[in-house]
């Protein structure tokens, strides 16, 4: 009666968790139902098609601005990047970029209301924090320095301007006397605007502090104290949109340099239309065959690591939804990666489950047991790139930024289908009735492959393949005065713009346009971009051309695709970088302390400095040998080369974490006289499986991308597919036969004296 009733409800449960992820699908799918509650309307609220897509998906508003005259080159460089922190409060994969030698233009993805940006962003100009200097005259040269500043008839001493301040936020927050709700704006100062502060607030308590800006008192303020620190709040605001207002202004009046908006633009999806429906079916057949693959290998719990990974990738639209993310090219690749960590982790349960069942465990037992001891792995692999994946949100920039943010969030969703969700399934599977071994499989008992004894062909393979990648770049940076074909993202080009006598779509443009003009300069590094209010007007971008050249794609577009010919027309701007210095510094920085962090937290957890070592070493050897295919390929390094390096190591370090969990585990159970060389090649023959079948899987979903989807997704796929080999290889290669140098052999040593 028990076990029926166990079945009973076993049923029961596991309907109802179908028909959650039904109706969590539903949502993803066509968004809430039509339900008004108050003021808000929650009607379609939840389905992907209402996540937020980029640049290079969907496209965004583009706005540029005039620099005031006399600016230096310094200043307007500085005012680029001050602007880019500024739009980022929109996107984290907004960019600004330097046009011609006077002129800023920023793109901001998924904002469609250009006027609405505009106004939300702030007006450009100048802006001053002052006191009133009803008693002072000041002099020419004072006005000059604008140590004072006139206006309507008044003169102001100014104490700091908005370039001191470092940020600006409108909050709410409870007044501690009277209890009331009020809205202010949070001030941060830098280290010198704090003491700027500082010494007019502590000379004017009681009296007004007036922020200028562009010629017209937006606040005043009274002084209550006397303010240190370099925070400061400006309350009395009514609501919290006028507090986000007077925020957006300080923020854009921080600026270097005064800029005036010149023109804006909503732009179409870099990479067509399509790019992303067509990354979607792809994406969608990958994941089919994936479930196919894990149901016919393990079976009953294949079955319930699909529904997982079903339920996975739910909760990742929900939460991209949610968060209001903006998904690019990069942040694919963070899905991607956790789809194959959450592959991986299911693997790794079943296997062990298998391995438990081939012991002569009962299939209970098994299931208990697996879990178990799968879960250190899983964990740790997952915490190590997580802690990477925190440390570049904390310390990059933009794509990194957002592929970060994607990889966070993914790993925490995918832990909780892995650990939580698969394993309901498996019990109830297991309590409906689903309990003979043969629906489990047995793992078969394995000949040790004695991989450290030819551990010396292994280092030779991975040093003669590293050296022809270094021997490349060499090659390339004396041959082209370049290591890689950096594209316009990395080191500027031109701007075209070209009107043509009919409409043509994006797609269009990418399919037919963009390759005669890749064949005329020889790169595949041409971007497109439809302007939707005149859909006959493109913005072309590409690397600098000479006269020859630029004669040649005018004559084509002119004589080929009717575009028309006038002299305005085909005009031609020097662009700077997309991806700045400062997000390429970050990028690194951030790199360098993940993987600091990764390897400290690796020692910690496995108690063995030698395992850290090992683990770092095989994620620079990885990254190092897809660099040098980007060198020897000729692939467009551009903004997603990034993000592909950062999903590799996340990749590498998951792999390395497995066969060194497996290691630690083995030699825990050493009797005397056994040999440590022993212990790491039984460890990588255990996890061999593992490592072939996650590999595979993942291998699987990136190759359907590459052969289904556009030419700039291929760029992108291609050196990621490469990477995920790599990354086998130095798991299963390498970093065993590493620690056994670094540790291991020094324990046989001693053993054999």
């Amino acid at each position: 009666m028990n076990k029926k009733m166990s079945r009973t409800k076993s049923i029961v449960l596991f309907v109802v968790m179908l028909l959650v992820v039904v109706i969590a699908g539903a949502i993803v799918l066509w968004g809430l139902p039509n339900v008004k509650i108050g003021n808000t309307d929650f009607g379609g609220r939840g389905s992907a098609r209402n996540i937020t897509q980029g640049l290079d998906l969907k496209g965004g508003t583009s706005i540029t601005y005039q620099v005031e005259k006399g600016a230096t080159n310094e200043e307007i460089s500085d005012t680029r990047a001050k602007l880019e922190k500024r739009v980022q409060q929109f996107s984290t994969e907004a960019t600004a970029y330097r046009e011609g030698n006077d002129r800023i233009t920023v793109d901001i993805p998924g904002a469609y209301d250009a006027d609405e940006v505009i106004d939300e962003l702030g007006k450009p100009g100048k802006m001053y924090f002052c006191t009133l200097a009803s008693d002072v005259t000041p002099t020419e040269e004072q006005l000059k320095n604008e140590e004072y500043i006139k206006l309507n008839d008044q003169y102001y001493q100014v104490w700091l301007t908005g370039n001191d301040v470092v940020d600006a936020q409108g909050e709410s927050q409870t007044d501690q006397d009277t209890k009331q709700l009020q809205y202010v704006v949070s001030l941060t100062f830098s280290e010198s605007g704090g003491d700027a502060f500082y010494n007019m607030t502590s000379q004017y308590v009681g009296q007004q502090n007036y922020i200028i800006y562009n010629d017209e008192i937006i606040s005043a303020p009274t002084i209550k104290q006397a303010i240190s620190g370099g925070q400061a709040i400006i309350d009395g605001q009514s609501s919290i949109d006028e507090a986000n207002q007077l925020a957006s202004n300080i923020r854009i009046g921080g600026l270097t340099v005064s800029i005036e908006e010149l023109s804006h633009s909503v732009q179409s999806a870099q990479l067509g239309n399509d790019a992303l429906s067509k990354s979607l079916q792809a994406g969608l057949i990958g994941f089919i065959l994936i479930c196919i693959f894990l149901i016919f290998v393990y079976r009953v719990p294949g079955f319930a690591a699909a529904l997982s990974l079903v339920a996975y990738v739910i909760l990742m639209l929900l939460a991209l939804n949610g968060f209001d993310l903006t998904l690019t090219l990069p942040g694919i690749a963070g899905i991607i990666l956790d789809i194959g960590m959450a592959v991986d982790a299911n693997v790794i349960i079943y296997a062990r489950i298998r391995e438990e069942i081939a012991a002569g465990r009962q299939v209970k037992t098994a299931i208990h047991t697996g879990f178990s001891k799968a879960t250190s792995a899983i964990v740790d692999g997952n915490i190590t790139t997580l802690i990477a994946a925190l440390v570049l949100l904390w310390r990059g920039s933009g794509t990194v930024q957002g592929f970060a943010t994607t990889l966070a969030i993914g790993i925490l969703v995918q832990l909780f289908t892995s650990l939580v969700i698969s394993r309901a399934l498996v019990w109830l599977l297991y309590f409906m009735g689903f309990q003979k071994a043969v629906l489990y499989g047995k793992e078969k008992v394995k000949r040790t492959i004695s991989f450290v004894q030819k551990k010396a062909l292994w280092f030779a393979i991975s040093i003669i393949v590293i050296l022809v990648g270094l021997g490349s770049i060499g090659y390339n940076t004396v041959v082209n005065d370049s290591p890689f074909d950096y594209s316009i993202e990395f080191k500027g080009g031109i701007s075209m713009s070209v009107e043509f006598e009919k409409e043509y779509t994006i797609d269009y443009f990418n399919d037919k346009i963009k390759p005669d003009i890749e064949k005329i300069l020889n790169t595949p590094d041409v971007q497109g971009q439809q302007d939707t209010s005149n859909k006959k007007l493109f913005t072309i971008k590409t690397r600098q051309v000479n006269e020859e050249e630029f004669d040649e794609i005018r004559k084509t577009l002119i004589d080929n695709y009717k575009a028309v010919d006038k002299e305005e027309n085909f005009g031609n701007t020097e662009i700077s970088d997309t991806i700045s210095s400062e997000m390429r510094r970050d990028a690194v920085i951030a790199t360098i302390f993940a993987t600091i962090c990764m390897l400290i937290y690796i020692w910690i957890r496995f108690k063995n400095i030698q395992f850290a070592l090992a683990a770092v070493t095989a994620l620079v050897h990885d990254v190092l040998i897809v660099v040098g295919f980007y060198a020897i390929s000729g692939v467009t390094v551009g903004t997603t080369f990034i993000a592909c390096l950062l999903t590799i190591v996340g990749y590498s370090i998951n792999a390395t974490i497995v066969i060194f969990d497996r290691i630690r585990e083995n030699r825990s159970l050493m009797k005397r006289g056994d040999k440590m060389i022993d212990v790491v090649n039984n460890s990588i023959t255990q996890t061999l499986t593992r490592s072939i079948y996650t590999t595979l899987t993942t291998f699987v979903m990136v190759f359907m991308i590459f052969i289904m989807g556009v030419s700039s997704i291929r760029e992108f796929t291609l050196p990621l597919m490469v990477g995920i080999i790599v990354g086998m290889y130095s798991s299963v290669f390498v970093t065993g036969s590493l620690w056994y140098v670094l540790k291991g052999r020094k324990y046989d040593k001693q053993l054999e004296q």
